[in-house]
């Protein structure tokens, strides 16, 4: 059987663990390939060429081969452009890995979330707080579009019915976008939905949901939230706990 080896592939480290004493397996993203497992021999030795480039959040080029559910790395270059995120940008980092990993089956490409997600690594390490909180939820929605998670934000699922640009509409997991009750606590309006699906549907979709996102934030993220929760199946991701622990302190 002859063995395909990939070569010069844009892709990011998600997780990694460790394996025998001396190497790691890694969950990587890669453009073209979606996520794969890659097993990085002797990487933990101090003379590795892999340990300091194996590192979340940087961008990297990759080449690996085999035919197993797990391939071998064969080599990995730091793509530069950018440092490592640091304070609350670098917990949200993590936060987009750890959807990336409940999330993405395996070998299932998604080359505009790449996209997406390379853009969103960017501002975080530019430390742009300022556009932080709109990259997240930019990003949440391409990836549940993306993934087939998301209905059409024109019109209520369950009717088809076209949205009444000033009424209210709810986003849920188990029953799409309805119109709004009492004691809904978070929607928007019809119009703000209509204007997330123009943008999702536009040419350059991730950063024209970034601007329609911009003033819908505290009733968009608690939406989002509620179907990420439901379709990772938590109460809580590992991450928001652990950001929710440092502020505690």
């Amino acid at each position: 059987m002859v063995t395909k080896r990939i070569t010069d592939e844009p892709a990011y480290v998600l997780h990694r663990y460790d394996w025998s004493e001396s190497s790691l397996i890694l969950e990587v993203f890669t453009r073209t390939y979606g996520r794969v497992a890659l097993i990085a021999r002797g990487a933990k030795k101090p003379t590795s060429n892999f340990r300091p480039i194996l590192l979340p959040l940087q961008p990297l080029h990759v080449a690996f081969g085999g035919d197993a559910e797990i391939r071998t790395l064969k080599s990995a270059e730091w793509q530069g452009g950018h440092v490592m995120p640091t304070g609350d940008a670098l917990l949200s980092g993590y936060y987009l890995n750890e959807l990336l990993m409940r999330l993405l089956a395996r070998d299932d490409p998604h080359p505009a979330l790449f996209d997406a997600y390379a853009a969103t690594v960017q501002l975080l390490a530019n430390q742009a707080i300022d556009t932080l909180q709109v990259a997240l939820r930019a990003f949440e929605l391409r990836l549940l579009r993306d993934i087939g998670l998301l209905p059409l934000l024109d019109a209520q699922t369950t009717t088809l019915s076209a949205l009444d640009d000033d009424a209210q509409y709810v986003l849920l997991a188990e029953a799409g976008l309805r119109e709004a009750h009492d004691d809904d606590r978070s929607s928007l309006s019809g119009f703000q939905w209509r204007a997330l699906q123009l943008a999702l549907d536009g040419d350059s979709p991730f950063i024209e949901t970034m601007h329609a996102c911009v003033n819908n934030l505290p009733a968009l993220k608690a939406q989002l939230r509620s179907l990420l929760h439901y379709h990772c199946d938590v109460k809580v991701l590992k991450t928001r706990q652990m950001m929710m622990d440092l502020q505690a302190l």
